[in-house]
């Protein structure tokens, strides 16, 4: 290793080290000002949250996250989004990681313990707009958009970029595979992949 390198990458340490401070600072600064309940938690970058008045966010203990490149480089780039709408309920256990993943609460999402939620996941609990076109065009549009809860079991791997739609369960220890979109529900110690996802084997 030539000087200039070993000079770089010390610098670069003392500013990782630096920098891990401020982010969990700042973090635990947006769960205060949010009302959000949380044990313990890592954070590399700063998420983006977001919870309305009436709704509920909670976090387990030894909760890790990353938000942008630095955390976990595989070409994602944003940071982790947490949005509770009012009179929505976001539930996250114990022992839970995840890298610039997208989790937008309009009704109810639960995530149990020891799950990894891989960079760039988007799990949505609703159409977010109504899907008759003549009720899009007006002020009516999003109260007639479907809401149904998400549920995640323990154990559960959710590869990277993949999208989880409203009223999905995934039962306990299942994996989804990277870039998966998936529409119905999967059962325990399975895994499943693809657009829509669908059965590849048991584990």
């Amino acid at each position: 290793m030539s000087l200039i390198s070993l000079i770089f990458k010390s610098f670069r340490k003392i500013v990782y080290i630096a920098t891990v401070g401020a982010n969990n600072l700042c973090a635990r600064c947006l769960f205060i000002g949010n009302n959000v309940a949380y044990k313990s938690f890592h954070t590399n970058g700063i998420p983006y949250v977001m919870v309305a008045r009436g709704g509920k966010f909670s976090i387990g203990k030894n909760f890790a996250m990353n938000n942008g490149i630095k955390g976990n480089p595989i070409g994602c780039y944003e940071r982790c989004t947490f949005f509770v709408d009012r009179g929505a309920v976001l539930t996250i256990g114990d022992n839970v990681g995840m890298s610039q993943a997208a989790l937008i609460c309009h009704k109810s999402i639960t995530i149990g313990n020891n799950v990894k939620i891989g960079g760039g996941v988007c799990i949505y609990d609703t159409d977010f707009h109504s899907l008759d076109p003549v009720i899009r065009r007006n002020s009516e549009d999003l109260k007639n958009r479907a809401e149904k809860p998400v549920v995640i079991g323990n154990d559960v791997f959710i590869g990277a970029k993949s999208i989880i739609l409203k009223g999905v369960t995934i039962g306990e220890n299942s994996v989804i595979g990277a870039g998966s979109v998936v529409t119905k529900s999967v059962p325990a110690n399975q895994i499943w992949a693809g657009n829509p996802a669908r059965f590849i084997r048991s584990i």
